[in-house]
């Protein structure tokens, strides 16, 4: 399991906001980069996303990545492995690598700190991702994606798309966002 974002050097103390980090437009998602792999020499990742209702990744696992979630306002659904948990302000959600799961943003918008140990991941958005130029939900009429490059940036990162029932979506069985054959949420 080779994830290119390891190296041997050493990271080094820096500050960012998100009023000033860099920011991407991915999924209805706007995503600000607070710690990539370049500043933590691929140890963890740290974004803050902004989402709308609806908003959410169907069932997927990350191989090699564990992920975690706070929910600094807002409130979602998860389902991980057999457990569903509805999380609000506050809440802290921790997925282990290699298990199914999925999320929904369940009111008009949602703002959530989302970690990944290793880095990795944060690549697949700043490489689907168009740069922000405004610190909103991104405009309904973002470029559709690729879904060969899409697929091809998963494997490079480890995340797989999961054939199981997307219980958080209505209806059930059409994909809303983060597939390889749809990119858009409800919003769209």
């Amino acid at each position: 399991m080779e994830n290119d974002m390891h190296n041997s050097n050493k990271a080094k103390p820096y500050f960012v906001s998100s009023t000033d980090a860099p920011a991407f437009w991915h999924v209805d998602i706007l995503w600000f980069m607070l710690a990539t792999g370049d500043q933590t020499a691929g140890q963890y990742s740290l974004m803050e996303e902004l989402c709308p209702k609806g908003s959410g990744a169907p069932p997927h696992i990350h191989e090699w990545q564990d992920e975690a979630f706070y929910i600094i306002e807002g409130e979602a659904t998860f389902v991980v492995g057999e457990q569903t948990i509805k999380a609000s302000t506050g809440a802290f959600v921790s997925i282990p690598r290699n298990t199914v799961h999925s999320f929904r943003v369940d009111t008009e918008t949602a703002r959530v700190l989302n970690f990944y140990e290793p880095a990795g991941f944060e690549q697949v958005v700043m490489e689907l991702g168009v740069p922000a130029t405004t610190r909103t939900l991104p405009p309904l009429n973002l470029p559709e994606m690729n879904s060969h490059k899409v697929q091809e940036l998963f494997k490079k990162y480890g995340m797989k798309t999961v054939d199981a029932p997307d219980i958080l979506r209505e209806p059930p069985g059409e994909p809303t966002c983060l597939s390889s054959d749809s990119h858009r949420s409800a919003r769209s």
